[in-house]
C-alpha cells in the first residue's frame, strides 16, 4: 500500500489537505494531514466521499458521441479526436474563430488549467465568457477598499474576542473554520451570527439576529450611525490609515428605527451589537458569499468592511475582514477579481462579451459571427448559470456541443459530444487557496482508466493534428515528466518556491502576512484605506460611499416568498450529490419553509408544492422548518434538473452592482400545492 499527502482542488474555501492511501490502483482509505495547520483534522464528507467518486460506476470513461435520435453511442478516443478536429476546423474555416465559445468553469482548480489557454491562443482565438457565478462583488468592493484581498490566517480567529458570521453558515460550508470558532467560543469569544435561517452555525451564537434577505447593508450603516454619533470610533487608526471618513460619517441616512423597518430586526437588538462592536478589543467579520449575490452586493459588502474601519479592527491579531485570502495566488498574473473583467489582457484573438450572469441571454444575441459551436470544461451551466430555461433554449441553437467532465450532469446530457474528464488523483499539479496560507502539490496517484485523456493531453492531441507547434505554444506532450517540466518553468522565477520544494511539503506563500496589513500598506490609489472610492462611481456607477439600495428581487409583485439557495455541505455547488453516500443523508431535493407558512398554506411534511415565477418553475416536496424564517423558503444550490429540482429555473440573468458577479438571490417566488 502506497500513502501520498494530496490536497483537494475543489472550489471550496478550505482547500483540505489529507492522506490518500492506495492498493492496486484504487484509493482505499483518506486520512487527515496534521501538517496543514488550516485543515488539520481532515476532509469533509465530500472529501470522504472521494472513495467512492474514484470507483463510481457511472463515471463516464469513454467518449460519448450524440446520434440523429438523441442518444449516446460510446466511441474510441480516435473516433473523438477525429470529430473534434473536423468540427473545429469546420466552424474556424466557416464562420471565424470567435464563433467558438470556450466556457470553462471552476469544477478543479490548478494551474495546469492555463494550458487551455496555450490552446485557443494558439488556435487562433475564441469567444469567451467575462465576469463569474460566485464572489467578485465581494472581492471588488474589498478592493475597492484595501486594495487587494487578503485576511489574518485561519488559526488566528482564536485570537479574537467578537466574531460576527454574517450571512455564512461554516459548520456546513467550512468545517475547518468551525473548528477554530470553537476554540475562539471556548477562550471566550462571543459570537454573533445574522442570517435569515437559524443555520447549525447559528447554534453555537450567544446572537441571532434573522435578518430580511438582501438588507444587510441597512443592518451595517445603522451600526456605523451609532458607534460613530457615541464617539466610539477608533480616531488615531481613522487619522493614520484612512481616507473618506468624514464624508462616510456625514452620510448617514439609515438610522436604528428606519434600518429595523427595513430588516426586520428590532431597534434595540441593533443597537446592543453596535454597542458590542464598539467595545470589541478584537473583531473578526466573517461575511459569506450569499449577501453579495444580490444586486446591491458590492455596496453591501463595502458596508459591513466599514465596521472593521471604523473601530480599528484591520491589520492586528484577532482583527479583520475574513472574505478572501489570495496570498497563495502567488503565481497569477492578475488575480481575481481583476482576471474576471473584459478590459483586462485584451486580445484581438478573443472576444470576452458573455457575461456570465447574462450568460443565456448573450449566447442568443451574439453576433458577427453567432456563436455555433460551444466547449465546456469544468463547469455544468445549465444547472449552475442563471436562467435555466432561457440557457437550454440558448445551448439548442448551438450547431455542435462538447462537454469535458466525469458524469452525465445536465450539461453533457445536452452535448453532441462528451469526453471523460481526468480526476483530481490521475494527474499532477499546484493548488492553491483562498483561505489558507498554502501553495500545495497535488501529485498523480492514479493511473488513468478507459479512453480517460487529462485536459492537457487532448489539447496536446488536437495541437497536433491542426498543425500546430506545441513546444513554441507551451502544450506539453504526455507523460508525468513532461507535465512536471511544464510545471517547472511555469513557476519558475516567480517566487522563490520551486517544484521540488513544493512537491517535497506544502508551502507557506511567499511574503505571508500571518495578519493580514500588519503594515498597514494598502495597495489603493492613494495608498490609504478608502471608504470613500472615487473608483467606485467611474468603474461600476455606484454611490462613492458604502450605501443601502434596495435589491431588486422581482418583476411580479404577486410573489411572496423570497427564494433562497444556500450552499450545503454536502454538494459543491453541483459536485458530489450524485454519489451513493451523499444520496444516503441527502436523497432528493426539498423545499425548507417554516411552520408558519406552511400552515398558512395547509402544507405538511411530504406534500409537493409548485415554486414557480416569471422566468420558470419547478416541482417538489416541502419539509417544514423552524429554522426558516416566515417568507423565506430555501432550496440548497447544486440539484440537478435530472435528480428533480434544479433552482435556477427560477433565477435571473442579472449582473452583481460591481465585480461583474452574478445576482442569483434577488428573486421572489410563489407556491402553490399541487398533487
Amino acid at each position: 500500500m502506497q500513502e501520498f499527502v494530496t490536497v483537494c482542488p475543489r472550489n471550496c474555501y478550505s482547500t483540505c489537505s489529507f492522506r490518500v492511501q492506495v492498493e492496486k490502483n484504487r484509493i482505499v482509505r483518506i486520512l487527515p494531514d496534521s501538517s496543514n495547520l488550516a485543515t488539520p483534522e481532515g476532509p469533509c464528507i465530500k472529501g470522504l466521499s472521494y472513495i467512492e467518486r474514484s470507483l463510481s460506476g457511472d463515471r463516464i470513461l469513454k467518449p460519448l458521441l450524440k446520434d440523429s435520435e438523441g442518444n449516446f453511442t460510446e466511441i474510441s478516443r480516435k473516433k473523438a479526436l477525429d470529430v473534434l478536429t473536423e468540427k473545429l476546423s469546420y466552424y474556424k474555416k466557416n464562420y471565424g474563430n470567435k464563433s467558438i465559445l470556450y466556457y470553462s468553469g471552476s469544477g478543479i482548480s490548478g494551474l495546469t488549467n492555463e494550458i487551455a489557454a496555450s490552446f485557443w491562443k494558439a488556435f487562433g482565438g475564441a469567444s469567451l465568457t467575462y465576469g463569474n457565478f460566485c464572489w467578485p462583488a465581494g472581492l471588488e468592493a474589498v478592493r475597492l477598499t484595501l486594495g487587494e484581498n487578503k485576511h489574518n490566517v485561519p488559526w488566528d480567529l482564536v485570537n479574537a474576542s467578537l466574531i460576527i458570521i454574517w450571512g455564512k453558515n461554516p459548520a456546513e460550508t467550512n468545517v475547518q473554520e468551525m473548528a477554530f470558532i470553537d476554540k475562539a467560543i471556548d477562550r471566550g469569544s462571543k459570537v454573533v451570527v445574522i442570517d435569515p435561517r437559524r443555520t447549525p452555525t447559528a447554534d453555537k451564537a450567544d446572537i441571532l439576529l434573522r435578518i430580511k434577505p438582501g438588507t444587510d447593508a441597512a443592518l451595517a450603516l445603522a451600526i456605523a450611525d451609532i458607534i460613530v454619533e457615541k464617539g466610539r470610533v477608533d480616531k488615531q487608526f481613522i487619522a493614520n490609515n484612512v481616507n473618506g471618513f468624514d464624508e462616510f460619517a456625514s452620510s448617514f441616512d439609515m438610522s436604528p428605527a428606519q434600518a429595523a423597518l427595513i430588516t426586520g430586526i428590532p431597534e434595540k437588538k441593533i443597537e446592543e451589537l453596535a454597542e458590542m462592536i464598539a467595545g470589541a478589543d478584537a473583531m473578526t467579520i466573517l461575511p459569506g458569499y450569499g449577501m453579495q449575490r444580490y444586486t446591491n452586493g458590492g455596496q453591501t459588502i463595502r458596508a459591513l468592511l466599514a465596521l472593521n474601519i471604523i473601530t480599528g479592527n484591520i491589520g492586528k491579531k484577532g482583527s479583520g475582514f475574513n472574505y478572501a485570502n489570495l496570498q497563495s495566488y502567488v503565481f497569477d498574473d492578475a488575480k481575481e477579481p481583476l482576471s474576471y473583467y473584459p478590459w483586462i489582457n485584451e486580445s484581438a484573438l478573443f472576444r470576452r462579451n458573455i457575461s456570465m450572469a447574462g450568460l443565456a441571454e448573450d449566447i442568443i444575441n451574439e453576433r458577427d459571427p453567432a456563436i455555433h459551436m460551444a466547449w465546456i470544461e469544468r463547469g455544468n451551466p445549465l444547472t449552475q448559470a442563471p436562467d435555466t430555461n432561457l440557457l437550454k433554449k440558448a445551448f439548442a441553437g448551438i450547431g455542435f456541443k462538447v462537454v469535458i467532465d466525469q458524469f452525465l450532469t445536465d450539461t453533457a446530457r445536452e452535448a453532441d459530444l462528451v469526453l471523460p474528464a481526468k480526476n483530481m488523483f490521475e494527474q499532477a499539479d499546484i493548488v492553491s487557496s483562498y483561505w489558507s496560507p498554502y501553495v500545495s502539490y497535488r501529485p498523480r496517484v492514479l493511473e488513468i482508466p478507459g479512453d480517460v485523456m487529462p485536459e492537457t493531453e487532448l489539447y496536446y492531441e488536437l495541437a497536433q493534428r491542426l498543425g500546430m507547434d506545441t513546444e513554441k505554444n507551451n502544450i506539453p506532450a504526455p507523460g508525468d515528466e513532461n507535465l512536471d517540466t511544464w510545471l517547472e518553468n511555469r513557476i519558475k522565477g516567480t517566487t522563490k518556491l520551486s517544484l521540488d520544494n513544493i512537491k517535497l511539503k506544502k508551502q507557506l506563500a511567499p511574503g505571508l502576512q500571518e495578519v493580514a496589513f500588519i503594515d498597514h500598506k494598502y495597495l489603493t490609489d492613494s495608498g490609504r484605506i478608502e471608504l470613500y472610492s472615487r473608483k467606485a462611481k467611474e468603474l461600476w456607477n455606484v454611490g462613492t460611499l458604502p450605501e443601502y439600495n434596495r435589491a431588486f428581487v422581482s418583476e411580479n409583485k404577486g410573489n411572496r416568498f423570497f427564494f433562497m439557495t444556500p450552499n450545503t455541505h454536502y454538494r459543491i455547488h453541483s459536485q458530489f450529490g450524485n454519489l451513493g453516500i451523499i444520496k444516503k443523508f441527502d436523497p432528493e431535493p426539498l423545499l425548507a419553509i417554516s411552520p408558519e407558512d406552511a400552515d398558512d398554506m395547509d402544507l405538511t411534511d411530504g406534500d409537493k408544492v409548485r415554486v414557480f415565477n416569471e422566468r420558470g418553475e419547478i416541482t417538489l416536496k416541502v419539509k417544514l422548518n423552524a429554522r426558516m424564517k416566515n417568507k423565506c423558503v430555501s432550496l440548497p444550490n447544486g440539484w440537478w434538473a435530472s435528480e428533480g429540482a434544479c433552482g435556477n429555473f427560477l433565477s435571473a440573468g442579472r449582473e452583481t452592482d460591481m465585480g461583474h458577479g452574478t445576482a442569483f438571490h434577488d428573486n421572489l417566488v410563489s407556491i402553490e400545492k399541487t398533487t
